[in-house]
């Protein structure tokens, strides 16, 4: 049998014994055991000059290892791992590389690296695994807005608004709220506007303070972002998939910020979150970005934040109605029920190919088609 099991002290001894008799010669002897006659030739003279000693099973690591990563690299690789306790091998290569550190080992072997300290565990790091994305083509062409939270803080609560640039992973908003209301979200995006600009549309889960549930889903804040021209979409019931990115980027929040630590105050919060959020944006490795930062792949919107809403304009063949108290409006001797968020507003009405049915629209989005034969 081959000398590759448990028993291999034995095997040898075996060997060495039956190498001594001489009743087979030791080409043959070396062939029913399994071995080939140098490895042979090697045990009998580890026998002679050692004696018991020599058929001990030695390690086959080399002597000296000259591939070995340098203990000073090492070193750097685990102060940068604590300092950034969720990232993997990838992304604190990518980190070593911008800071101008020279001969960085491989992202295989900066995992090694954190696999010989102690620094993974298995069963976390089996939870993550890579899957196909989906992004739009420029910034700005979509804004994924979320809440994390309620959290709670040493005196309260709060809640983190996030907003995150579809295309580019650019957190162009990370606000601490002491509420989730609506006053409070336009506030918020207010300030990130007359930053960054108005994107294109946002996407919103159907809940507070962006929707009442999935088929109503508008509310007052949406309204307004309408009649700055930004479109608006509801993510699918039950699906929080639809807003992977958002909800991917709360578990990164979770996971470098937020997990372990009890923060006093909302005004204490909201000063940890600023430099975060330029690291995020401005130093972090991003792996689906092919850990670029998202800082490199965005640039700020064209379309610059009026400081007084727009007039709602309607064309000249458009039937205008305005939506009533109750959020009716009367249109061919019937009385139509549209979402009470627009009453006071003016709405348009325009025929479709189909006979008897009309779309609604409010400002440049539609909300509603009504058939006036069912």
């Amino acid at each position: 049998m081959p000398w590759k099991d448990v028993r291999a002290l034995d095997r040898r001894r075996e060997f060495v014994e039956l190498a001594s008799a001489g009743s087979v010669s030791f080409a043959e002897l070396c062939r029913r055991s399994g071995i080939s006659r140098k490895t042979g030739y090697q045990v009998m003279a580890r026998y002679r000059a050692e004696g018991e000693a020599g058929l001990e099973p030695r390690s086959r690591r080399p002597t000296n290892t000259p591939r070995r990563t340098p203990a000073a690299m090492e070193e750097r690789v685990l102060t940068l791992r604590e300092r950034h306790p969720a990232w993997g091998g990838r992304k604190l290569r990518r980190r070593l590389l911008d800071q101008g550190v020279s001969d960085v080992p491989s992202p295989n072997t900066v995992t090694a690296i954190l696999k010989r300290h102690g620094r993974i565990d298995p069963v976390e790091a089996a939870k993550h695994q890579a899957w196909q994305r989906y992004e739009h083509d420029a910034p700005n062409r979509l804004w994924q807005m979320d809440f994390k939270g309620p959290l709670a803080l040493g005196q309260g609560s709060c809640s983190v608004l996030t907003v995150l640039d579809d295309h580019s992973r650019f957190l162009v908003g990370l606000i601490g709220c002491a509420n989730q209301r609506g006053e409070t979200v336009a506030e918020g995006l207010t300030r990130v506007f007359r930053r960054y600009g108005l994107p294109e549309r946002m996407l919103m889960d159907n809940g507070s303070p962006w929707g009442a549930d999935a088929t109503h889903p508008y509310t007052p804040l949406v309204v307004w972002l309408l009649r700055l021209n930004v479109a608006v979409t509801h993510g699918r019931p039950y699906h929080p998939q639809t807003q992977g990115k958002a909800e991917r980027f709360h578990r990164t929040l979770e996971a470098e910020l937020l997990r372990d630590r009890l923060f006093a105050d909302l005004g204490y919060f909201r000063a940890s979150l600023a430099p975060w959020q330029d690291h995020y944006n401005l130093a972090r490795p991003h792996q689906a970005l092919d850990l670029a930062t998202p800082a490199s792949r965005y640039q700020p919107s064209p379309r610059s934040f009026p400081e007084r809403l727009p007039e709602i304009e309607y064309g000249p063949d458009d039937t205008v109605r305005k939506v009533q108290a109750g959020g009716q409006i009367s249109f061919r001797n019937r009385n139509i029920r549209l979402p009470k968020a627009f009453r006071g507003y003016p709405v348009a009405l325009r025929p479709t190919l189909e006979d008897g049915v009309f779309n609604v629209f409010f400002a440049q989005q539609l909300i509603q088609t009504i058939d006036l034969l069912h």
